[in-house]
């Protein structure tokens, strides 16, 4: 198989069906910016302490499967509704608040806006959570305009308050403290 396809030369891509759309398109940006989410998860892992991170490397291998079904289902369009089946189960989000709720009892807690950064696995989730951030706003963007599987926002949602607490969990586990926002009040109860 060859990887270069001469495809996408004029700026066109194909969508799950066979529709073409520039690759400025709303639905490419946002499914694009889910795969930049899985790559950006992938650094993370690679950042990761050899010793006691079994546990997030699983769930982060979980969530890069579960970003190609988000992908998937935002590169369908409603004119592949009859033949695509979404990917994105109902249960996808709310099968993170657990690991929310897991991860968040590991780090102090938090009365102030933090400032993003820490051990270098900790600072690789923050990017990937603002990254997962970026891909349900242009996912929302998108669903202003067309049809989207409402799964595929509410996960992304649920994911970058997983990825949030799993930030914080790794500096916690490395001993390395937040640092609050300066200027914030106090804003978590």
């Amino acid at each position: 198989m060859r990887i270069y396809t001469r495809g996408g030369d004029l700026g066109k891509t194909a969508l799950i069906g066979g529709e073409r759309r520039m690759k400025s398109d709303l639905r490419v940006e946002a499914y694009g910016t889910v795969d930049e989410a899985g790559a950006f998860l992938g650094l993370a892992l690679s950042q990761m302490p050899a010793q006691g991170f079994d546990d997030m490397r699983d769930v982060i291998l979980r969530v890069q499967q579960s970003l190609w079904d988000v992908g998937a289902d935002l590169a369908a369009p409603p004119s592949a509704a009859d033949t695509y089946v979404a990917r994105t189960s109902d249960e996808a989000a709310s099968e993170l608040e657990p690991l929310i709720d897991q991860f968040q009892s590991e780090a102090a807690k938090l009365d102030k806006f933090v400032l993003r950064q820490g051990h270098p696995a900790g600072a690789a989730l923050h990017v990937a959570c603002t990254v997962v951030r970026r891909a349900e706003r242009a996912a929302v963007r998108l669903s202003e305009v067309e049809a989207v599987y409402p799964n595929t926002i509410r996960y992304l949602n649920r994911l970058s308050d997983l990825l949030f607490v799993m930030a914080r969990a790794a500096n916690a586990r490395c001993e390395v403290s937040d640092t609050d926002y300066e200027n914030s009040p106090s804003v978590f109860r």
